[in-house]
């Protein structure tokens, strides 16, 4: 049976059009899905409008996966984005960063062109905002 074709535009995503973690990110990402005790749970990172900068983070362990989908395996950790999602994320790290103000995880996004001080918010030119937050929007 030949792969279907989300299958292989998955296959063929460049390395710099995947999601990946930090090593840190990684093992922070491990333990809190080890520690969700769902079955086939892997982390959602999605996108929302909103933020002081017009779009912010979101992140969430999640046992579903919805139709679009677009599912990578970085460092034995699952990481799951909904095709809205996506075009803003592509080629991010997902990295976990202890301060003084305590720990959390923080994302790399090569297509930001300006992110907000604390970090959750960013912007690109020319995007517009998905409305919703990422997955819980795409049932339909």
């Amino acid at each position: 049976m030949a792969p279907c074709y989300l299958c292989r535009m998955q296959a063929a995503l460049l390395d710099t059009e995947r999601l990946c973690f930090t090593e840190a990110g990684a093992a922070r990402a491990q333990h809190l899905v080890a520690a969700s005790g769902k079955e086939n749970a892997a982390v959602r990172v999605f996108i929302k409008s909103g933020g002081c900068s017009g779009y912010q983070y979101g992140m969430s362990i999640d046992d579903r996966r919805l139709e679009g989908d677009i599912e990578f395996e970085d460092h034995g950790v699952r990481l799951v984005v909904d095709p809205r999602s996506y075009p803003l994320l592509k080629g991010s790290h997902v990295d976990y960063v202890e301060n003084m103000m305590g720990g959390g995880f923080a994302v790399k996004n090569p297509n930001a062109s300006s992110e907000c001080g604390c970090g959750h918010s960013f912007r690109t030119d020319g995007a517009t905002a998905p409305t919703g937050e990422g997955s819980s929007s795409c049932s339909s």
